[in-house]
């Protein structure tokens, strides 16, 4: 059975530079509804591979988990960059590190019914920098160089559990090693 949704008009109850809270005014099935949700521009997460055929990652303080948390480097698309765009800039702010090979192996909306935030994966490698990170005020990022092998072990014991890092490797872990 599919019914029909049809969007009737749409408010915003909150903005701030992150994201906005909507609600949108539906018709499902010909019965009016509300439906309330987060509006974000987007993100990327980018997967970099040294020429070593270790992977880049970052360990940060996750404020609202109260904890750290080991993922890829990304962040949120600026309103005025592309996904690629947003991705070389994010790799260098949190990583110091540049690339000249990104490909987009993938996206992915993070929870589809909460939250319109499309997530585009990035596989990098020719990595090269190396530079200071330009860290934000609030943010708290180390860098991790580890094997595809040990992220494995690091998901299986719950080391690596953010759902943008999962979803990720589940996109790039076939493609390591297979790039020329």
């Amino acid at each position: 059975m599919s019914k029909k949704f049809q969007k009737i008009s749409e408010e915003v109850i909150h903005q701030n530079p992150h994201w906005a809270y909507k609600c949108d005014n539906i018709l499902v099935d010909d019965k009016e509804s509300k439906y309330f949700y987060v509006d974000i521009v987007g993100n990327t997460v980018i997967v970099p591979v040294l020429d070593d055929g270790r992977i880049v990652l970052v360990r940060q303080y996750r404020y609202l988990r109260d904890r750290y948390s080991v993922e890829f480097p990304g962040g949120k698309i600026e309103a005025d960059e592309t996904p690629a765009q947003s991705a070389i800039r994010e790799l260098k702010e949190e990583t110091g590190f540049e690339s000249s090979n990104f490909s987009k192996l993938g996206e992915f909306e993070p929870d589809s019914g909460v939250c319109r935030d499309l997530c585009h994966v990035f596989l990098a490698n020719e990595i090269g920098g190396a530079g200071a990170q330009q860290l934000e005020d609030n943010e708290d990022i180390e860098i991790l160089l580890r094997r595809p092998e040990e992220i494995n072990e690091m998901i299986k014991r719950g080391e690596i559990w953010q759902g943008h890092a999962l979803a990720a490797w589940s996109l790039v872990r076939d493609f390591i090693g297979k790039r020329s």
